[in-house]
């Protein structure tokens, strides 16, 4: 296929930032994403040919509809709205780029949080002339929430289709003022705002001469600054056993290895472990990367580790440094979005899977539920609808190495999977 434009050239130790678009129905979140692609020249010459022949198109002028360039499913485009949430990868000299755009929909906000889950970056989407006063929509301060509630670092607030109210500056202030005590409230540190029309391109690549009030730098050119220093590569390390190796069983120097992938810290022949949740200590004998040895493994990377003495290792074990080991507890409490068309039952049991471990686990109480538009904790529920987002409190049969999610989400998230159905029914963050 041949490129609209020449591509751009990327170094290949690019670093590659997720970023998920988030905001309420007809923000502008698939037409951004379209634009982002089109003048970085990631779209192809068949894709633009596709989407101009649409029947779907619901953009006034000649040019293409960007929207369509997310928007895949069918009732999607004939809706003209987003249901499920889409991926798209793109590039520049500076960054590599995976974003993820989220419904806008209240009834979709499971597959918000689904998109969320792995964004180092939020962009929340304001419609200018909606806002104009300066009063948010609730889908604003609900995404907002979440982006917060899963540990999302930088969020950046794009002010939509200030074309259609002439670039007025007030307008502008007011909303950046509101959204100011809504950060305020949340708990939310800093955040970056950027005044933008995503259908004609102003401030999305290149900045706009209809702001010269506006001194901060275009939407690309900020995504491509934002510090993403890899939390998972300074924390503890956590090593899941995905898979035990052994072959070599009939001679003294048979061969038992645990395969599986270091999801955070960085382990090193000779470091001092533990095997969780027995417990047992052991130490870090070799690390084998495909066909050689090597001595230091760092988050992210698939590797098998042997030790120095025979233990009891069975898949979904957690190594460990002996120095730095996670809490042990088969019972916790846990921040969960429901996930399922069926309602949380307390009298049953669910499967609980964290990391490669699976065990039955049984929620012991439904604490609170968060206002479905403040997200503000609204006292005791008796259980949880789908899109519900409470506190409860479970026990699991068996003890599980638990971190609180903010420090390390992989030992520190998790999902309820139904027995019956084996649906996924919840996304946990153990607090």
């Amino acid at each position: 296929m041949n490129a609209v434009h020449e591509p751009w050239a990327v170094a290949a130790d690019t670093q590659v930032l997720r970023f998920i678009t988030a905001g309420s129905v007809d923000d502008g979140k698939s037409t951004l994403i379209g634009r982002l692609l089109f003048d970085s020249k990631g779209v192809f010459a068949d894709q633009l040919e596709a989407i101009s022949r649409s029947k779907y198109k619901r953009v006034q002028a000649d040019g293409p509809d960007l929207a369509l360039l997310t928007d895949g499913l069918e009732a999607e485009r004939e809706q003209g709205i987003t249901i499920d949430v889409a991926y798209r990868y793109f590039a520049t000299p500076r960054r590599k780029f995976i974003v993820a755009d989220a419904p806008g929909h209240e009834q979709y906000t499971r597959n918000m949080v689904t998109g969320a889950s792995t964004a180092q970056a939020a962009i929340i989407l304001i419609d200018a002339g909606r806002a104009r006063d300066g009063r948010l929509l609730a889908q604003t301060r609900r995404h907002s929430a979440l982006a917060t509630l899963l540990g999302i670092r930088h969020i950046i607030v794009a002010v939509n289709k200030m074309d259609l109210i002439d670039w007025e500056q007030g307008a502008f202030e007011r909303i950046r003022a509101s959204y100011a005590d809504l950060a305020a409230k949340l708990g939310i540190d800093e955040f970056h705002i950027v005044p933008i029309s995503a259908l004609k391109g102003d401030n999305v690549v290149q900045a706009s001469s209809n702001t010269p009030w506006y001194d901060g730098p275009p939407l690309l050119a900020l995504l491509e600054e934002l510090p993403i220093a890899d939390l998972a590569l300074h924390g503890p390390a956590r090593f899941f056993v995905q898979w035990v190796i052994r072959h070599g069983g009939d001679s003294k120097d048979d061969f038992r290895g645990y395969a599986g992938q270091l999801a955070s810290g960085a382990l090193r022949a000779g470091d001092e472990v533990k095997v969780l949740p027995s417990g047992v200590p052991a130490r870090v004998a070799r690390l084998i990367a495909f066909d050689r040895d090597i001595e230091q493994a760092r988050a992210g990377d698939s590797v098998t580790l042997v030790l120095d003495r025979d233990v009891d290792v069975s898949r979904g074990d957690l190594i460990a440094p002996a120095d730095d080991e996670p809490r042990i507890s088969s019972a916790f409490e846990a921040e969960i979005c429901w996930l399922d068309q069926q309602a949380l039952n307390p009298a049953r049991q669910y499967w609980l899977k964290q990391g490669t471990r699976l065990t039955k686990a049984r929620i012991r109480a439904v604490h609170t539920r968060r206002d479905i538009h403040e997200l503000q904790h609204a006292g005791s529920a008796d259980s949880l609808q789908m899109n519900d987002i409470g506190r409860i409190s479970l026990s699991t049969r068996d003890a599980l190495a638990l971190d609180a999610y903010a420090s390390v989400a992989a030992t520190g998230s998790f999902i309820l999977i139904d027995t019956a159905t084996h649906q996924t029914a919840a996304a946990g963050m153990i607090l």
